[in-house]
């Protein structure tokens, strides 16, 4: 390691051990999700107050800019194939008064045809929806000229479409991706207060994140949520020798678990079953017991069905649950 590395790297860990958080300025985004360089090396416990990138003329700024990419990778020592990466989301704060949501001919959509699925109408027409962001009132204000509401105000609840490891082996996938790795399950569960399990492929994890939305209904149907960026604080965790196969979250009321396929109801199976032996592994109920009550008192999220793979989030009420056993 270059002498300059190492005092870098050293004074990197004694920050650490003391209470105070880390801030990280991230000064470029990366298209993909992968194993390469670190931007940043923690220690399990560390607490990094951070923010989405985007520069200037970027997709946020002007229709036809490009993609700023995502933040990583956040390299997590002590993090193996055998342990779960833990991520509290601490605090996600919109830090821009306006957000975009485009239509795009040749990009993704629910009902429309895109460049995976064609269809027999014409695409839509290119228009970029401009948002006003009133952060003091957290609500997000839209003019409609052309409809009989003229105006209208949905309050708003922040989220983060990306939260990733890298991917098993030498794969890299593009940002578009959700899938066992993580990616853009573009999940509106995914939310301040939010603790997120991702599993392990390579030692260190690389976490990346990105792609606010101010805003997202569920199944993102035109492809887009209220792009736009925030200010974000995690808090980094390890559960050693605890192995899962897909990502997890778990909120004030719910544990969830996510499931990436095509065609949905893949998407969906995974979630399921992955839910399912989540509460025989971990809270000991008998596996077709818990086949019933996931089947009677379970809830799904639909989180997206326009990117290249669909992502649903099968949901299980924290109040239904025992002890865990393990």
């Amino acid at each position: 390691m270059p002498i300059w590395s190492a005092i870098f790297f050293g004074l990197l860990i004694l920050g650490q051990q003391s209470s105070q958080p880390i801030k990280f300025e991230p000064k470029a985004g990366v298209p993909t999700f992968a194993v390469r360089e670190p931007v940043l090396r923690l220690r399990p416990g560390a607490v990094v107050e951070t923010r989405t990138f985007s520069r200037p003329g970027d997709y946020y700024e002007r229709a036809g800019g490009s993609w700023p990419g995502e933040v990583g990778p956040f390299f997590i020592e002590g993090a193996t194939p055998n342990d779960t990466l833990v991520v509290r989301i601490v605090k996600l704060r919109l830090n821009r008064d306006v957000a975009v949501s485009a239509l795009n001919p040749n990009g993704i959509s629910a009902v429309a045809s895109d460049p995976r699925t064609r269809m027999l109408n014409d695409p839509l027409p290119a228009r970029r929806f401009i948002w006003q962001l009133d952060r003091p009132r957290n609500v997000g204000i839209l003019e409609l000229p052309n409809s009989a509401s003229k105006r209208i105000e949905v309050p708003l609840r922040p989220m983060l479409g990306r939260l990733a490891v890298a991917p098993a082996g030498d794969e890299a996938w593009g940002g578009l991706w959700p899938g066992n790795f993580g990616g853009n399950m573009d999940s509106a569960d995914a939310r301040e207060g939010t603790t997120v399990h991702l599993p392990i492929f390579h030692d260190g994890a690389y976490f990346y994140f990105g792609d606010v939305h101010a805003l997202q209904g569920d199944g993102e149907i035109v492809g887009s949520g209220l792009e736009t960026t925030a200010d974000v604080t995690f808090q980094f965790d390890l559960i050693k020798g605890r192995r899962i196969r897909w990502p997890r979250m778990e909120d004030e009321n719910d544990i969830m678990v996510a499931g990436s396929a095509r065609p949905l109801v893949d998407a969906f199976r995974i979630a399921q079953v992955e839910l399912i032996e989540w509460l025989v592994d971990e809270y000991g109920f008998d596996k077709l017991d818990a086949y019933q009550i996931v089947s009677q008192a379970g809830h799904s999220r639909i989180a997206n069905v326009v990117d290249p793979n669909y992502t649903v989030m099968a949901k299980f009420p924290k109040k239904l649950l025992p002890p865990k056993t393990k």
